[in-house]
Order: C-alpha cells, then sequence, then structure tokens
C-alpha cells in the first residue's frame, strides 16, 4: 500500500515505491517478555534533554511535562557530573473508569552529563517553567596568556 495514489487502475507497481507504508518488520511477530521493557525504562527514554555551549554557560533544557518541580532533582556529583533525577508516576485506576490507551510514560528517570574542566559546577541554576527545565552551568572565564613582544638584538 502506498501513501502515493496510483493513477494507473489501481495496479502495483514492482518499482520501489519509498513512501510505502508497507514495511517488513522483523520482530513482528516476536513476543517480548513484560519485564525486559519496563515503565522505568520507557520513562527514562522519553526523557530529552537538550545540551548548548554558549560563550558564557552550558545550558540544558529537558522536557518534563505534567512533572512538578519537587518532583525533580538536579544534583552534581563527584565535582564534574550533572544528574537529573525524578519520577512521572501512574494515574491511580478507579473502578468506574476504563481505559482505552495507555501511552504516557510512568517511573523513574534519570540523565546524567559529564561536562567538561570550564564548567562551574557550584554556581549551577535551575528553573522550570511550562514543563521544561532549564538548567545553566556558567562556564569559567578563559585569561588569554599576556604576550609580550620581545625584541631582537644583533
Amino acid at each position: 500500500m502506498s501513501i502515493i495514489p496510483s493513477f494507473f487502475g489501481g495496479r502495483r507497481s514492482s518499482v520501489f515505491d519509498p513512501f510505502s507504508l508497507d514495511v517488513w518488520d522483523p520482530f513482528k511477530d516476536f513476543q517480548f517478555p513484560s519485564d525486559v521493557v519496563s515503565k522505568e525504562t520507557s520513562a527514562l527514554v522519553n526523557t530529552r534533554v537538550d545540551w548548548k555551549e554558549t560563550p558564557e554557560a552550558h545550558v540544558f533544557k529537558a522536557d518534563l511535562p505534567g512533572i512538578k518541580k519537587e518532583e525533580v532533582k538536579v544534583e552534581v556529583e563527584d565535582g564534574n557530573v550533572l544528574q537529573i533525577r525524578g519520577e512521572r508516576n501512574v494515574e491511580r485506576e478507579d473502578k468506574n473508569e476504563k481505559w482505552h490507551s495507555v501511552e504516557r510514560s510512568s517511573g523513574s528517570f534519570t540523565r546524567r552529563f559529564r561536562l567538561p574542566e570550564n564548567a562551574k559546577m557550584d554556581e549551577v541554576k535551575a528553573a522550570m517553567e511550562n514543563g521544561v527545565l532549564t538548567i545553566t552551568v556558567p562556564k569559567v572565564e578563559v585569561k588569554k596568556p599576556d604576550v609580550k613582544s620581545i625584541q631582537i638584538s644583533g
């Protein structure tokens, strides 16, 4: 089946169609045990973090929708490892409710980043706004070496 409509009487072509929805899935009939793909793993995988470096600081932005700032911990380990931890709790089931689909992940998550030596780990700041955690780690100002010109005699 292709998302490109056939203009030639509905016949399928033997030509490779990169937009085809017929994709062979080698794992389609393979049964994964429920303990292999746990909710904790899915929460960890779904925690997306961007890390950019500006001239003044390292800036991290983590998407944490539906999580309160009290449920997130930002820590510094071993002097240069930034760790973001938290937990997304499962909604309680009511016997009068019928769930049709559960796609949002729940469980604990941890992300760790080893920062370069130019990071001021004692001045880390974090803020949470609209489900986005922003962590700013200032950088040490690199002092330019003093260059002294020497006269050449002779």
